[in-house]
């Protein structure tokens, strides 16, 4: 088995782990400070909205044009006022993006641009696009985004609880809100395309939550029935023993994502590929973080909020902190460990370490009973 397998294995045992839980008022901190700059980002910086929400214009050249992308983006600018976006096509055409302007002087921008390119006008194609087409798209997507959300929150509190739907909730807004503000921050284009990618990513995030929420319900059945371990510490072993499987999975759906984003887009020029490329690239990454930073640890503080659970914390603390007073060393009492063994086989699924096997099986073998005769 490879290092990275063994490892996996020994997280999913619980024989080593990392205490995310007990971390959670940093990551929470990580996660407003991220929020917060993307927050300012769209405030101050605005999003860079595409022509199919502004409104405007796209003219696409003949073939094989030696005019280069930069000189073209100085000759639309000056022929309409406006900034342009150009892209210079497979086949040597080049395809000029002019949002913001009246339609109707589409037709006086065609001329001085045939005429600054030293093409005939005829050979030029004008696409109009009107603003109002882009505001269809938006409300659409608003919709369906707060279709998604309420559909999301009424499955996950049938199939699990109230406070594990509120958590994916919460992880949700955070992944949108910090894909948003990176488009704000980066200055790319939004366009329907980043809409699609922006509805994508949601899915994908709540996958990774649901995963680490189907092994928290299973690990915390008859909690309360024990004493060794707290919710947030059940809570800790469900993030360990999948996090192989989010890591493993988000890192194989980045991968054709990035080979869009950073060589199609960067290296080969394909901008287009941007528009959805990064909303996926920053909302699986973001999704990957908040089901195991911020939902799972979320949980953990809603449930405890329960008088049971609130009440298993007290007894599992004082005990431990009776434990710590006698002594590492001290030999454990043989009735604490029957009441130990009771409580694990009582309550096994929410073992948190490495797994042993219950002594109550053996119990009163080797011992006497009644009166010698």
């Amino acid at each position: 088995m490879s290092k990275l397998g063994n490892l996996g294995a020994r997280l999913h045992r619980g024989e080593i782990g990392y205490d995310f839980v007990g971390n959670r008022k940093i990551w929470y901190g990580v996660s407003i400070l991220i929020t917060i700059t993307a927050i300012l980002g769209l405030a101050v910086r605005g999003l860079n909205m595409g022509i199919e929400f502004q409104g405007g214009a796209v003219f696409t050249t003949p073939k094989n044009m030696s005019v280069s992308v930069t000189q073209a983006e100085e000759l639309a600018q000056e022929a309409s006022g406006h900034d342009a976006i150009v892209q210079k096509l497979g086949d040597g055409s080049l395809r000029i993006q002019i949002a913001g302007i009246d339609t109707g002087k589409s037709d006086g921008i065609k001329d001085v641009l045939a005429k600054d390119l030293k093409v005939d006008a005829e050979n030029i194609n004008a696409d109009l696009v009107g603003p109002s087409w882009g505001d269809q798209v938006a409300n659409k997507a608003w919709q369906g985004l707060a279709i998604f959300m309420v559909l999301v929150v009424i499955y996950l509190a049938i199939a699990f609880e109230w406070r594990m739907a509120l958590a994916a909730l919460v992880a949700l807004i955070h992944d949108i809100t910090i894909t948003v503000g990176v488009y704000a921050l980066v200055g790319f284009e939004v366009t329907p395309g980043t809409v699609i990618g922006l509805l994508t990513i949601l899915g994908y995030s709540l996958y990774d939550t649901v995963v680490v929420f189907d092994s928290l319900k299973e690990q915390t059945k008859d909690i309360t029935k024990q004493t060794r371990w707290t919710y947030s510490d059940v809570a800790n072993r469900s993030i360990n023993s999948t996090l192989m499987r989010s890591i493993n999975t988000t890192a194989v759906a980045l991968l054709p994502v990035a080979a869009l984003l950073f060589i199609g887009g960067g290296v080969l020029g394909a901008g287009m590929l941007n528009d959805i490329s990064l909303s996926l690239f920053v909302g699986l990454a973001a999704g990957a973080y908040s089901s195991i930073f911020i939902a799972t640890p979320l949980v953990a503080d809603l449930k405890e909020q329960e008088p049971q659970l609130k009440a298993l914390k007290k007894r599992v603390l004082a005990k431990r902190a009776q434990s710590g007073a006698q002594g590492d060393t001290a030999e454990p009492d043989a009735a604490a460990d029957e009441e130990c063994d009771d409580e694990l086989e009582d309550a096994a699924p929410a073992v948190v370490g490495p797994r042993n096997q219950p002594a109550s099986r053996t119990r009163g073998r080797g011992r006497p009973s009644g009166k010698r005769r």
